[in-house]
């Protein structure tokens, strides 16, 4: 008999620590290695884009919804920019998640090449709220991050050759 269960129980993503003061650097591993049980060996490097922060990067495994749980776990800290992404998987849509110091906190629904996916209602809302024009422009880049991306592309190109580590969790 076929299995029918239609959703995935395991997916990767990647977390990315674009900038973190060195005292942070303790807490963050201590925050993802409790959130996904595995040990954080985290290797930091300058983050060039700001001189005197950190960054590292971590890929992950670990089951869906992850990806919320470890920017829960990281938006504790109000000085860190960090990304977590978390990939789809069967029946599950990709997860991107932002955040920058004075903006706070962005989510968006990723489709498998990385693009920003809307929804009908979230556009029909949009449209609801800005039936005369005025204001849509902005309100599409909200939605869409485009306040997150600008802020975060200096600190993504701060990595060329930055080392990676991979984290595990069990799944089942």
């Amino acid at each position: 008999m076929r299995n029918l269960n239609q959703f995935a129980d395991v997916t990767t993503g990647v977390v990315y620590v674009h900038s973190s003061p060195a005292a942070l650097c303790p807490h963050v591993e201590w925050a993802l290695s409790s959130t996904l049980d595995a040990a954080a060996n985290l290797k930091w490097s300058a983050q060039e884009a700001d001189p005197g922060l950190l960054r590292a990067t971590v890929d992950w495994v670990g089951p869906v919804g992850t990806g919320a749980r470890l920017t829960n776990a990281l938006r504790e800290w109000s000085a860190l920019r960090f990304e977590v992404t978390e990939n789809p998987s069967d029946g599950v849509d990709g997860e991107r998640f932002c955040h920058v110091p004075g903006l706070g906190l962005w989510r968006g629904s990723m489709s498998a090449n990385g693009d920003v996916m809307l929804g009908e209602m979230q556009l029909r809302s949009l449209l609801e709220n800005h039936a005369d024009g005025a204001g849509l422009g902005g309100a599409l880049d909200a939605a869409l991050g485009t306040a997150w991306d600008e802020a975060l592309e200096p600190y993504r190109m701060g990595g060329v050759g930055a080392e990676v580590t991979w984290l595990k969790q069990r799944v089942g």
